[in-house]
């Protein structure tokens, strides 16, 4: 199962000739999601055929109300309720293994074969890129054989082509080694540019031809091995134009409690009345005092950009009535995305608003794709930070700029247009009724097409 991210069936054409090809031999089902239409949520889905509500999966990441502490990017599988796809079928298969190469929640998963991005935290504040491996021998076996895995092409102002390339080559490496019965194999390319400069085709033609040649070279490598490939997305990206920012409000409406610390705010999760979690295009926002939900819930939707405001019934039929979830959880319209910003002064900002900060900040940041672009020689002063880091010097990485207007592209609702919903390509498509499919069935059909000859 190739998990290509953003591929929806309006950007499958003639910059994509290797997985139009695949779709005219295999067929495809449209994938209705499952709001929140995120990385976490969504795999998620795929892999227990449960909502939110019974898997627990919120979003990329949800307010901790005991610690009072946002949680974004977690990794340990323990958080994910219900049995996964491969634990399904070995109730039929004991002996049947799994690779899971990069697809989220991956830590302490019964997954036999795991790979997934985990830097070092040493005691003298240094951050070392690296990899988790289970069983743990096989981190330094395969970074021996493919060199280390190009973090910095993950995520970030430089995140590309690279990243998608090792992973493509761990699954040859894991497929020549140990032969698992199912392979998951996480391939990010397209979420880059996507969301940089909007998924328009013609404007990101180039990204389309590289993960097109890589997903042909991969599945090509796949079937001369006897395998049969699914391809699959977990959203498609629209464009977007408008950042709106929740926060500010709920802040200018008294909502918010912010605390200064060297002077610079940070929000106060645990004393504020009510704050947001910013998720691409869904906020969960949480509300302390159950008295002031309808008061908070009015002045959400008054705001431009939200679409629609869940709570009580509205919540538990999205599939969001969980522990974790908001108790308002918000909606954008089509153009529209959320923002986590929450200061009203840009000097104000926290320092790690202009890093890469991905656990830091308390909401998800597209942002972080970009360099400032009022620095004029970014790649001299990133050089000369990694000099004063190499030096054991004390530096910020600080070159993110605070502009959200730069992001053209997002996803996290329902598209109107089912163009714009992720795909499921391979024989468990043919295995649908119809043209499309819920995001919830999808594990049935996986199911089905593994167990079925």
């Amino acid at each position: 199962m190739i998990n290509v991210v953003g591929l929806c069936r309006r950007c499958i054409g003639e910059h994509t000739p290797y997985i139009q090809k695949f779709l005219e031999r295999h067929g495809a089902l449209a994938v209705r999601p499952q709001v929140p239409a995120v990385t976490c949520s969504m795999q998620a889905t795929y892999l227990t055929g449960k909502t939110p509500a019974e898997h627990g999966i919120v979003g990329n990441g949800w307010y901790d109300r005991e610690l009072a502490e946002v949680q974004f990017w977690k990794q340990s599988n323990h958080v994910v309720r219900g049995a996964k796809l491969w634990e399904s079928i070995r109730e039929k298969y004991p002996d049947y293994t799994c690779a899971k190469l990069f697809w989220w929640y991956n830590m302490y998963s019964s997954a036999d074969y795991s790979i997934t991005p985990r830097p070092l935290y040493p005691a003298d504040g240094r951050k070392i890129f690296d990899i988790y491996t289970h069983p743990m021998g096989m981190r330094e076996e395969i970074k021996a054989d493919l060199g280390p895995f190009p973090f910095h092409t993950f995520w970030g102002p430089a995140a590309g082509l690279p990243c998608s390339q090792w992973i493509a080559d761990s699954c040859r490496w894991v497929e020549e080694r140990h032969r698992p019965g199912l392979s998951l194999i996480y391939l990010p390319h397209l979420d880059y540019n996507f969301q940089r400069v909007g998924p328009d085709p013609a404007l990101v033609k180039e990204d389309l031809l590289e993960i097109d040649r890589l997903v042909g070279n991969l599945v090509g490598y796949l079937e001369s091995r006897e395998i049969e490939v699914t391809l699959l997305s977990e959203y498609g990206i629209t464009p977007v134009d408008r950042p709106v920012h929740i926060n500010r409000v709920l802040r200018e409406d008294g909502w918010i409690t912010i605390k200064e610390e060297l002077g610079l705010e940070l929000l106060d999760a645990g004393a504020s009345r009510a704050f947001a979690v910013a998720d691409h295009q869904v906020a969960h926002v949480y509300v302390r005092d159950e008295d002031h939900l309808e008061a908070v819930a009015q002045r959400c939707a008054a705001i431009p950009g939200v679409e629609a405001v869940l709570s009580g019934e509205s919540r538990a039929a999205a599939g969001l009535d969980h522990a974790r979830a908001g108790d308002l959880i918000l909606v954008s319209d089509a153009r529209s995305w959320f923002t986590y910003y929450y200061w009203q002064d840009d000097a104000k900002a926290p320092d790690f608003a202009r890093c890469v900060d991905i656990h830091r900040k308390p909401g998800y940041d597209p942002v972080e794709l970009f360099l400032d672009p009022r620095r004029r020689f970014p790649k001299l002063t990133i050089a000369r930070k990694l000099l004063q880091k190499k030096l054991g010097m004390r530096m910020l990485m600080d070159l993110i700029p605070l502009d959200a207007d730069l992001v053209k592209g997002s996803h996290g609702r329902v598209p109107e247009d089912s163009l714009d919903w992720p795909i499921l390509l391979g024989a468990a498509a043919s295995r649908g009724d119809g043209e499309r499919v819920e995001a919830v069935d999808v594990c049935a059909l996986l199911r089905q097409s593994l167990l079925s000859p």
